[in-house]
């Protein structure tokens, strides 16, 4: 047997104390390091187990027939048969009907009866398209809809037996760090897989609709349509671009969430297109010289700009309203406000807070459709002075809106207002984008035809004590809202 070492004083009592909690200090900060870093041991069952599901496109599209004009040949001239007989083969209809698509795409099946979802650049103008599954079986698939705003489309095959299928899951809850596994066709080489972790979250390129997961998984040209899977082999998003130099994969690719895709796909199948509620105003973010103007206490919402004829005129909203909530939830900015709106099934009436004058007010408003909509512009009478009266206000040259402005500026005739003529470069106006051309419509949410007007606005305003005055501008025909201070030159 062996002795036991016990401290013989306070002192080495201590020690013996400090070194038994430092030693559990490190194992447990080794296990928590252990649980934050550790990476799956291999991805190879999971692999195994989705790879069926997924689905390599190859699209035939028909070749447009050679047209432009014919060379002109001397008659009797020794090449007239020669540019006769080339011509004759070029028009050939057997050598030139159709070819094989060489971009190539992926997409995944989402039913045992051969619902395909995949991108709808892949299958975009083809006239045939042929789905190629894991064990070299190939079908021919047909449209059922698509939606290019985001970038999505839906196929069907007809199977003899149930096809291996995967299932959406829920993107809102995929965090930043986390694993994913992304599979498809990358240029053309065959199905293969890449792993890495999510980047970002809620990017947005271009579109209205956009909320893409960035991932660091290798994603190649031939990627786009393909699934992007979460640890559990659920669907979190489709595959659909890359951030690039030199069109090869850097790390920074783009899957369209499964959050916006599983709505998009349910519409497809039941319609065969896409039905997004529509509210029927023009809006713009909420900036901190903004909210200031109109007296909001927080820099949130969505600033109305315009209201023509449509769901939210019929329900009362008015320019310079700021949309607090919607349908029961915030409204942080514009983006959010669209995203909720077309998420809303068409015809609901839902509750809109919005924010006018110094109070809120509760509207209840229809929705609509957005992609039958037809926004009507109100008619208007023009009010042409033949003398313009010119004045200056805040590096602003400014006059009536005459007939030989709007001729000048090509001004509708509906559009009312106070003409920009020039703006001054070192001015606040000019930092705020006003340009020559500009239609000054609106002043503190007033309406304004004359310079005379505007400076009389702006005099109360410095009066008043007041840092900053709202401007509704119009350009083009498109309204947006511009705080100035009175006080600035």
């Amino acid at each position: 047997m062996h002795a036991l070492n016990i401290p013989r004083s306070p002192l080495d009592l201590r020690h013996h104390a400090y070194v038994l909690v430092s030693a559990l200090v490190v194992l447990l900060m080794g296990f928590q390091a252990g649980v934050a870093r550790g990476a799956p041991e291999s991805f190879a069952d999971l692999a195994a187990e989705l790879s069926p599901s997924v689905v390599n496109i190859t699209t035939t599209t028909v070749v447009a027939q050679p047209s432009g004009p014919r060379p002109i040949v001397p008659e009797g001239s020794p090449l007239e048969d020669f540019f006769r007989d080339f011509m004759e083969r070029q028009q050939d209809p057997e050598r030139n009907r159709q070819r094989r698509g060489s971009a190539l795409g992926s997409g995944f099946v989402i039913s045992g009866d051969g619902y395909v979802v995949t991108n709808n650049h892949v299958i975009e103008s083809a006239d045939e398209i042929l789905i190629e599954f894991f064990d070299g079986k190939e079908l021919p698939a047909t449209v059922v809809g698509t939606d290019p705003r985001t970038d999505i489309a839906l196929l069907k095959v007809e199977p003899n037996d149930p096809l291996p299928f995967v299932e959406f899951g829920d993107s809102d809850v995929a965090r930043v760090g986390d694993w994913v596994l992304a599979i498809g066709n990358p240029l053309g080489q065959g199905f293969s897989v890449s792993a890495g972790i999510i980047s970002a979250r809620n990017r947005s390129l271009q579109g209205a609709y956009d909320d893409f997961i960035q991932t660091d998984a290798a994603i190649n040209r031939g990627n786009s349509g393909g699934p992007l899977f979460n640890m559990g082999g659920q669907v979190i998003g489709v595959n659909t671009a890359i951030l690039s130099p030199n069109g090869g994969s850097i790390g920074i690719g783009f899957s369209m969430s499964s959050a916006v895709v599983e709505r998009v796909v349910g519409q497809l199948r039941d319609f065969g297109e896409t039905r997004r509620g529509w509210l029927g105003v023009s809006i713009q973010n909420v900036t901190p010289d903004v909210a200031e103007a109109l007296g909001l206490e927080e820099v949130a919402g969505a600033l109305v700009t315009d209201v023509p004829d449509g769901p939210a005129s019929a329900g009362g909203v008015k320019s310079g309203d700021v949309i607090l909530s919607f349908d029961g939830k915030d409204v942080p900015d514009t983006r959010e406000l669209v995203r909720m709106v077309g998420d809303t099934d068409v015809g609901k009436a839902v509750r809109v807070v919005v924010f006018r004058e110094g109070s809120t007010e509760t509207l209840k408003i229809t929705l609509g459709r957005r992609e039958t909509a037809e926004l009507a512009s109100a008619d208007g009478e023009t009010g042409p002075s033949s003398e313009p009266v010119e004045t200056e206000e805040l590096g602003l040259k400014l006059s009536a809106l005459t007939a030989q402005y709007r001729e000048e500026y090509s001004v509708p005739d509906d559009v009312k207002g106070v003409i920009v003529l020039d703006v001054d470069a070192s001015s606040e106006a000019f930092e705020k984008g006003l340009r020559e051309g500009d239609v000054i419509a609106e002043i503190g949410q007033q309406p304004v035809l004359t310079p005379q007007e505007l400076q009389a606005r702006f005099d109360a305003a410095r009066e008043a004590g007041r840092k900053s005055v709202l401007l509704l501008v119009r350009r083009d025909g498109q309204p947006r809202f511009v705080a100035l201070s009175p006080e600035a030159g």
